[in-house]
């Protein structure tokens, strides 16, 4: 029997568990990286809801469970940022952080430009 090859972007991260590294290791940079002091001061003290939310969205956005979405019908990523306070650099320090954690975690390098590409465009478009 040969192995079925992943088909979604879901699958090829490496599933929920893949997500949740990506999502923690996103997090812990942001928590312990100077470089990241603004966009960390945007969030609370506590980071345990916010790991569980971006969990749960990317896993959802990537083509794999949606219940973050079923959660929250017709919630719209933009109109929940809307009052963050994103400005120009929280924004890149965002996308420099994920981008980092998702090189730190080995995402498939295709997949990973094309989330880039993505964080990009979404990031910048909340600032």
């Amino acid at each position: 029997m040969s192995e079925v090859a992943a088909t979604t972007p879901f699958e090829i991260i490496g599933e929920r568990q893949g997500v949740q590294a990506v999502v923690d290791r996103f997090y812990d940079l942001m928590d312990q990286e100077p470089a990241y002091a603004a966009l960390r001061a945007l969030h609370g003290a506590d980071l345990a809801p916010m790991r569980q939310s971006l969990t749960g969205f990317l896993a959802g956005w990537l083509g794999g469970p949606r219940d973050w979405f079923a959660a929250r019908p017709g919630a719209c990523i933009m109109s929940l940022h809307a009052r963050a306070g994103v400005t120009p650099e929280t924004a890149r320090q965002w996308t420099e952080a994920m981008a980092r954690a998702l090189e730190d975690c080995g995402v498939d390098p295709a997949l990973r430009q094309r989330m880039n590409d993505a964080f990009g465009r979404l990031a910048m478009g909340m600032a």
